[in-house]
């Protein structure tokens, strides 16, 4: 039987290509869509919205064979991280939304759903690798930076636990962007 894998998808290009590889390794995968932000009213002109994102991953899901399943997090988003965000700012100091919301979004909230559907692993397309270590004190997983230094996103995954770190797979971790970007053009992929 194959290992499941849930993989956040967002129906962009770096997720797309993620979701794709998962599925030609042999993996049973399921996307995983969540709906971080809904309040329109503070959002800018122009922003492209999540119903636009949520259609681009259904167009991407179907594309590559694989069921998507929608998860609503704006309420935790709102509480862990904007709030936090704010209250960081009014004290005089400068938060990393994207760290926090790693943390407390893509890898709890969305790891949280995923083993709900049953996921061995979880994956996202963020330009990372892992690397597994044994030694006399044990065992741990390292994060390590991406392959293309110009994309390279382990920075914003730095507060991942070690739990965390041993269930994720970076599956364009060891691609640059431009192969990914082929990747997807020779695919079609909607993204």
């Amino acid at each position: 039987m194959n290992k499941k894998v849930v993989i956040g998808l967002s129906g962009g290009v770096d997720s797309s290509v993620a979701a794709y590889l998962l599925k030609e390794q042999g993996y049973d995968v399921t996307a995983l869509f969540m709906i971080n932000w809904k309040d329109s009213s503070v959002t800018l002109s122009g922003d492209c919205s999540w119903e636009e994102d949520l259609i681009l991953a259904k167009l991407v899901a179907k594309k590559i064979g694989i069921p998507l399943q929608v998860v609503d997090s704006s309420e935790k988003y709102k509480s862990r991280v904007v709030e936090y965000m704010f209250s960081e700012y009014e004290k005089g100091r400068t938060p990393n939304p994207d760290v926090l919301c790693n943390r407390e979004i893509k890898f709890d909230v969305f790891e949280e759903a995923a083993r709900e559907i049953g996921a061995d692993y979880i994956a996202t397309g963020h330009y990372a690798r892992t690397e597994s270590i044994e030694n006399a004190s044990g065992s741990y997983t390292r994060l390590l930076s991406g392959t293309d230094n110009n994309k390279d996103q382990s920075y914003f995954l730095c507060q991942l636990s070690q739990q965390q770190l041993h269930h994720v797979l970076f599956p364009i971790g060891d691609i640059e962007k431009p192969e990914v970007r082929r990747i997807a053009a020779e695919l079609n992929l909607a993204s």
